[in-house]
């Protein structure tokens, strides 16, 4: 049931967009040779006038192809290039734009039977940097290190992509209507780590090391079994855990006693300092009920919020923050729609409503912010050429046109299959 639903949803999203190039193709009069759901072997075909309509074997994807698209056809009618520029200029935009439209209009349905989740100060640390600079409870955070806050989760993407510094922290909040600037430097809390995880609570054994930290630069690796700490044995996470909290790590060195493929091994060490700023506050992550045109001013700031997201995530990708381990494609966003619903259906059949239309609005959103990108084969690339045309007043040559768009598409077939095995490794 749950690949069903993942998959419905996937080509639900899929249809909007291609039915934006569809609708926007008619209008300019271009012929539309074939509109299809799915890739592969056609299923299920019918012709309507000058279009076939189509279902296709495999349920992920969808196409609009239009008469003349990829040739260089200028003066047959109802060709693609036969439109004004600023047509084809339309239609290309169109499926993105649709998708955003689906995205808004989803986000609405949920934002009305659910609320939003404003960033509400729930809490001030007593005694904290944040209390003294006169940051108080039910403040709205509006700004936060000089990044728009519209919501909850935005504050909390930031502070997931962003690592906390010791940085002075500023705030702009709203309190009785009216806004002022909070800045504070924050607490720090400090210390010292070995830098190992664990297999489990309950283990010793070393699942991962920290780079950098003093057990990989004391050679330990991952699979060795941590046995005694400065003379103290510890046969279990919870004698460790015993030790840590009597003898809490310092500057001191450090000597433990670790095996590997049966044999002992003794390291000492220094533990490594570790200093984690300190917000000072919490605040809220649940939803607040939404009423009137606040409905539709919420729903439109979800979508804000999953654009700039995806533009956010986008940067780290091209920075090194995040890695292709980190895409997903769509066995993927299959998958995680699959997880999603079956950790929704304890919560009653409204939340998994309303879990899968969040997903439907993450999608789409993603779908339309990926397919503007300015590269050749996408929306976005193709907007380009056109963009270049409407300025130059005469068109790009169509032959190298097409040779980039041809040398795009095979670039992404090539990350698709990398995403696709990256996808299938993960769920298996």
């Amino acid at each position: 049931m749950k690949i069903l639903i993942a998959v419905l949803i996937f080509s639900a999203v899929v249809l909007i967009h291609e039915l934006g190039h569809f609708l926007l193709a008619k209008k300019n009069g271009i012929v539309v040779t074939e509109f299809s759901l799915g890739m592969g072997p056609r299923l299920v075909s019918t012709v309507r006038g000058e279009t076939r309509y189509s279902v296709k074997l495999f349920p992920i994807g969808g196409s609009c192809a239009m008469l003349g698209e990829d040739t260089g056809e200028d003066q047959e009618p109802g060709t693609f290039n036969a439109a004004p520029v600023w047509g084809r200029i339309s239609v290309v935009a169109a499926g993105p734009v649709f998708n955003f439209l689906l995205a808004f209009v989803l986000s609405v349905i949920i934002v009305g039977f659910v609320g939003y989740d404003p960033a509400e100060v729930m809490q001030v640390e007593e005694g904290s940097a944040a209390e003294a600079a006169g940051l108080q409870k039910g403040d709205i955070i509006k700004e936060y290190q000089g990044y728009s806050i519209d919501l909850g989760k935005d504050l909390y993407v930031y502070t997931y992509l962003n690592e906390p510094t010791e940085d002075p922290v500023s705030l702009v909040v709203e309190r009785d209507g009216q806004e002022m600037k909070i800045s504070y430097i924050p607490d720090v809390d400090v210390r010292y780590l070995l830098g190992l995880n664990r297999k489990d609570a309950e283990s010793m054994e070393v699942a991962s090391l920290i780079p950098g930290m003093p057990l990989e630069e004391a050679g330990v690796e991952p699979g060795d079994v941590i046995t005694s700490i400065n003379g103290v044995e510890t046969p279990d996470g919870a004698a460790y855990d015993a030790y840590i909290e009597e003898h809490p790590l310092s500057d001191e060195p450090v000597t433990i006693t670790y095996m590997r493929e049966g044999l002992e091994y003794e390291a000492t060490f220094t533990p490594r300092e570790y200093r984690t700023p300190m917000l000072g506050f919490s605040y809220n992550v649940g939803c607040v009920k939404a009423e009137g045109f606040d409905i539709l001013k919420y729903g439109a700031i979800e979508v804000k919020y999953m654009i700039r997201t995806t533009l956010l995530s986008l940067k780290e990708l091209f920075t090194g923050g995040l890695g292709v381990d980190d895409l997903s494609g769509p066995v993927g966003v299959v998958d995680a729609i699959g997880d999603t619903y079956e950790q929704s259906k304890s919560e009653g059949t409204m939340m998994v409503w309303m879990n899968m239309l969040n997903m439907a609005v993450l999608l789409s959103a993603n779908l339309g912010v990926m397919n503007l990108l300015p590269f050749p084969a996408l929306d976005g690339g193709r907007l380009v050429f056109l963009i270049v045309e409407a300025i130059r007043r005469k068109p790009v040559n169509r032959q190298l046109e097409g040779m980039i768009h041809f040398a795009g598409l095979m670039l992404l077939m090539v990350l698709m299959v990398v995403v696709m095995y990256h996808d299938i490794i993960k769920i298996f």
